[in-house]
């Protein structure tokens, strides 16, 4: 392996270890002000976010792996891990599906949805900056899991999007079913992510879109 090579996965690590460290303390913050606000799209967001740092953990392995051997398969522990975010992913899915039955049920509507406008509103700045950076760098090695990495993230890019629409409606109209659409579109990607996992582990090809 070149120098260059050695950086370029370097860099790529780096990348991965800040993906992790972010979406920890973005995850906190959507929690804590999802639980305050009682906004059911942050909160699930919040969830989300955890879910995304074990797969950025996998992807790290991943990248380590692939520096010392880039011919190499996907190891039994990457499989499992894959599998378990592709679990839950599915249980996050669940469980916004049931807030969304309780809170239509109950008529409840969040106490205001500011901090899901902060929120996401970072997280998308954050996260195109990433998918490009991560895209550049695969391309420049060649490598198809580090390019699946940041087709992935683009789907934590539509995910902000729509947290922050359904956060923006309601906060300019009070429209009483924004949270609750904006959580149906946080179901639909998440979903999509669990699938994606699945089928990484199964050594498909990634398809993030």
């Amino acid at each position: 392996m070149t120098n260059s090579e050695q950086n370029l996965y370097q860099k790529a690590w780096l990348l991965s270890l800040f993906t992790i460290f972010y979406n920890v303390i973005e995850g906190l913050v959507s929690l804590f002000f999802g639980y305050e606000d009682e906004t059911l799209a942050l909160f699930g967001f919040g969830v989300d976010s955890f879910i995304e740092v074990m797969s950025g953990i996998g992807i790290a392995v991943m990248i380590l792996r692939i520096k010392q051997n880039p011919e190499s398969n996907k190891s039994s522990f990457e499989k499992t891990a894959l599998k378990i975010t592709g679990f839950a992913f599915y249980i996050l899915s669940v469980g916004l599906l049931a807030g969304i039955v309780l809170n239509l049920i109950n008529g409840h509507k969040p106490e205001t949805t500011l901090w899901g406008v902060i929120v996401s509103s970072l997280s998308i700045l954050i996260m195109i900056w990433l998918m490009y950076a991560k895209m550049k760098i695969g391309k420049k090695l060649g490598s198809d899991p580090i390019i699946a990495d940041s087709n992935c993230t683009k789907v934590c890019v539509y995910m902000s999007v729509v947290l922050l629409l359904s956060s923006l409606i309601y906060e300019l109209t009070g429209f009483a079913y924004a949270d609750v659409i904006g959580t149906a579109g946080l179901i639909y990607f998440s979903l999509s992510e669990g699938k994606e996992a699945f089928e990484k582990a199964e050594g498909k090809e990634c398809c993030c879109h």
